[in-house]
């Protein structure tokens, strides 16, 4: 039993060591997302800010006018 033990732990070890285990891509994909998210919502607060300009003006005028 600790013969098996001894064997696992060096196999640990031994795929620790290895260059580049134990990084993942998770955390670039994380802020790749966080970044697109961030961009999407400055495209969606700058639309609806000069579309909500634009249609303010368009219902004042309709009002005005009738």
């Amino acid at each position: 039993m600790t013969h098996l033990m001894i064997r696992g732990a060096a196999r640990v070890r031994s795929f620790l060591e290895r260059p580049g285990a134990g990084r993942s891509e998770r955390g670039a994909t994380a802020v790749e997302y966080a970044l697109m998210l961030g961009l999407v919502a400055i495209v969606i607060i700058a639309s609806v800010t000069i579309l909500g300009r634009n249609l303010s003006t368009l219902f004042r005028a309709a009002a005005v006018s009738l």
